[in-house]
């Protein structure tokens, strides 16, 4: 079992990807498009990441959004899924 303290640090991680991307995910939940269950799983799949310290540095140092995630995020498709869902709905 992970314990609270990992928890909290990878939401946080995932919540900040999300967010360099231009993503809400809080909106993003309240819109359905993203499901309670997914979120549970994405901060899951971030605690099986080996890069945490890394993505939390890359994410300090970002000015802006970014395209995509790092090659290593265990949470690219869902996250680039998001984004294109964005777009579709913004066109």
């Amino acid at each position: 079992m992970t314990d609270p303290e990992t928890l909290k640090t990878h939401a946080d991680l995932f919540d900040r990807m999300g967010r360099a991307m231009g993503l809400d995910l809080e909106q993003e939940a309240v819109n359905g498009t993203l499901r309670f269950e997914e979120i549970a799983e994405a901060v899951l799949r971030c605690t099986r990441c080996a890069c945490p310290q890394v993505c939390d540095r890359k994410l300090a140092s970002l000015q802006g959004e970014i395209e995509r995630t790092p090659d290593y995020c265990r949470n690219a498709d869902l996250l680039a899924y998001l984004k294109e869902e964005q777009a579709v709905a913004a066109e």
